[in-house]
């Protein structure tokens, strides 16, 4: 592998700048692919963006930017995306910095600008020796994220489609399942969600196996089978929805013949109960009927107190007695029946006791 570091302009980078959807975005007189397959869309906010503008109008140095050479010669960012299209759209006129857009400068403020030197290095190699590098060198910036790794690990045909689904700002997905999904889009959360659905989470795994497949059709039809089948079983929307992992439930119910009215009914009150905690766990308690889903509230210090010193430390299952920290808060009538988190409610069971009573 060759790592060699040049001295390039911002002149030579922003020629032939282009961003569309058909040919993604291009810079270097059309030779540098500034959008890798796996690279996410840009994510800069005003302030980070107009910190590079400030860098390079004082002529302080920019931070290294990495690029690869591609086997037809011609070259793909491996760091430097945000930077580079911040560079790129000012020179082209997208937005203002201190309320002057590029064309409003002075020639010899855009000269100065436009002859800045970037330092470059570029790298050649394998693949999987650019892979390695890139792995090495994802530690400072903009970090991608675990699924951003993924995709340049297995880019090729397969990644480039599932993102043409799962990926864009606007995409399929995030139209179909706004509702039910947390994380961004361009951050590869609902990609990684979905393979991790799909695949159980063997997420390198599947990725490795179809990384060469000419489309991720097998996934996005996995996907809208799991949202149509959300619509259809659990039809109100409430935020509390988003996050639920949802391909699980789906791969164990979605055959089944679910009663959507009775479930509503028992979610609207399950909703309203002050003992759950943890109101995303509803759905998937009402189709497994696993209590951890729901976080049900637990009995306060005081309360537990309270029952000890009535009980005088006594566990009323076995009848020996045992210091306050040798024990543990228990429902007398179980919350399934019916019994809430209350001080009328509770006991105090030895460990032993009351985990032979919860069966753990």
């Amino acid at each position: 592998m060759k790592i060699e570091l040049h001295k390039i302009t911002i002149a030579q980078l922003t020629d032939g700048y282009e961003d569309n959807a058909e040919n993604g975005v291009k810079a270097f007189g059309g030779k540098l692919d500034v959008r890798p397959p796996y690279q996410r869309e840009f994510v800069y906010n005003d302030k980070q963006r107009d910190a590079v503008i400030d860098t390079l109008t004082n002529g302080f140095p920019l931070n290294v930017m990495y690029w690869a050479v591609r086997d037809d010669g011609t070259f793909e960012i491996i760091d430097g995306q945000q930077r580079t299209i911040s560079v790129c759209q000012y020179v082209n006129g997208d937005f203002a910095f201190m309320f002057k857009y590029f064309h409003n400068l002075q020639q010899d403020e855009k000269n100065a600008i436009l002859n800045y030197e970037l330092q470059v290095y570029i790298c050649s190699g394998t693949d999987s020796e650019k892979l390695k590098w890139f792995q090495t060198i994802n530690i400072a910036g903009e970090k991608l994220t675990d699924q951003e790794l993924r995709n340049a690990v297995y880019a090729g045909s397969w990644v480039s489609d599932a993102k043409r689904h799962f990926s864009k700002s606007g995409c399929a997905a995030y139209g179909l399942a706004k509702d039910y999904m947390s994380g961004s889009p361009i951050r590869q959360e609902y990609l990684e969600t979905a393979i991790s659905w799909l695949s159980k989470g063997a997420i390198e795994y599947y990725m490795g196996k179809h990384q060469h497949d000419p489309n991720a059709n097998a996934l996005w039809l996995y996907f809208t089978n799991v949202i149509n089948w959300i619509k259809v079983t659990f039809p109100k929307k409430r935020k509390e929805m988003k996050g639920v992992e949802w391909g699980p439930l789906f791969d164990a119910y979605g055959d089944k013949q679910l009663d959507a009215v009775a479930l509503e009914e028992e979610i609207s009150k399950l909703m309203q109960d002050s003992d759950v905690t943890k109101k995303s766990g509803i759905y998937p308690f009402v189709l497994t009927r696993k209590e951890r889903y729901l976080s049900i509230r637990a009995f306060d210090d005081n309360m537990k107190r309270e029952a000890y010193e009535k009980q005088q430390g006594i566990c009323p299952v076995c009848g020996n007695y045992f210091e306050l920290e040798q024990m543990e808060a228990d429902h007398i009538t179980p919350w399934h029946a019916g019994g809430k988190t209350v001080a009328s409610n509770c006991q105090m069971l030895c460990k032993e006791c009351n985990r032979r009573k919860s069966g753990v």
